[in-house]
């Protein structure tokens, strides 16, 4: 089979195509023949590293969390009926050696979760990491203690950082699945398009507007929930437009470090809290691929520009470019075909 691997931190340049055997699925395990592989930030940092030339934690590396494809096969323990299931796949890469840049991938069967015949394989893997972020998220609050479904959210302001990003576009489908009244701010024309598309009901550009006036202007008594993308340059915003007891979620980075003003935080009650996927806690992540999932059975999750999420595809033998497309911000998800 053929796979993308690198033997060494870097650039686009120390990601190489190869021939390979096919893995043999283990105890508990499936084996999938991959589609489509999603490409995410969490790859190409994770390729690169601190510097280039870093040793690596295996001796090869297949880049990827998230994919989609069909079992295959199965290892014991795992229900035979599972043969022919088309599934979507996260964490793939998280600890292990093999992504979801090659043509088959064994892994342990519960990163398999059953893609229903009207979700595409595109829309697939592009679940993954963008959506269970954006899950733990909407989760941190009081009020979604018992994880996400319809109405749970109902009364409750979130405010979406970044609406036309993966994740942005994960949260806003996922808050107005659970009854949220949904506000984002963009940076342009072209995104505002794309908010509106993934379901915001409210799109605020910050280069035309002021966000704080306009956000106090429909959330009187502030916002619940933040979901931010870039911390240090909305943190002034933020403050402005906080309610009581409400949480500022932070899933990415723009600065090593954060200046939050104690007093009017404490004051409000107001929460940050820092979101890493792949550490949060084991029946929280778990949670969260189930209300994915169930989302997904609802129709709610969708993907393509027509949904606020356009769609970029590669060939397996240009995941450089993949890679490389997602480092430069492309607007969208960026996807690799393996079996279109």
């Amino acid at each position: 089979m053929r796979a993308i691997i690198y033997r060494q931190s870097g650039e686009t340049d120390v990601l190489q195509l190869v021939e390979r055997p096919e893995p043999t699925p283990l105890a508990g395990e499936v084996l999938i023949k991959i589609a489509v592989s999603g490409v995410n930030p969490t790859d190409w940092k994770s390729r690169r590293g601190a510097k280039a030339g870093e040793p690596l934690q295996f001796d090869e590396v297949v880049p990827n969390q998230d994919g989609s494809g069909t079992i295959i096969a199965v290892g014991d323990g795992v229900d035979p009926a599972r043969i022919g299931q088309r599934v979507w796949i996260w964490e793939a890469a998280y600890r292990r050696a093999g992504g979801t840049a090659q043509e088959v991938i064994a892994l342990p069967q519960a990163q398999a979760v059953p893609l229903p015949d009207s979700a595409s394989w595109e829309l697939g893997a592009s679940l993954g990491i963008p959506a269970l972020t954006a899950h733990r998220c909407l989760t941190v609050h009081e009020q979604t203690k018992g994880g996400l479904r319809p109405g749970c959210l109902k009364g409750l302001t979130v405010l979406v950082a970044g609406g036309a990003g993966a994740v942005g576009h994960a949260a806003i489908e996922l808050a107005t699945w659970a009854g949220a009244e949904v506000i984002t701010t963009v940076s342009s024309s072209e995104k505002e398009e794309l908010a509106a598309a993934a379901g915001a009901h409210h799109v605020v550009n910050y280069r035309k507007e002021n966000p704080a006036k306009v956000i106090r202007s429909i959330a009187g008594k502030g916002v619940d929930i933040v979901v931010e993308v870039a911390p240090r340059a909305n943190a002034t915003l933020n403050q402005a437009i906080l309610g009581l007891n409400s949480v500022v979620a932070i899933y990415a980075s723009d600065a090593d470090s954060l200046a939050i003003p104690i007093r009017p935080s404490m004051g409000e009650n107001i929460r940050y809290q820092f979101v890493m996927v792949y550490t949060v806690p084991t029946a929280a992540k778990y949670q969260a691929v189930a209300d994915v999932q169930a989302a997904l059975l609802d129709g709610t999750l969708r993907v393509g520009a027509e949904a606020g999420l356009p769609l970029h595809r590669f060939a397996l033998e240009q995941t450089a470019e993949a890679h490389a497309a997602v480092e430069g911000f492309a607007v969208g998800k960026v996807l690799i075909t393996l079996d279109a």
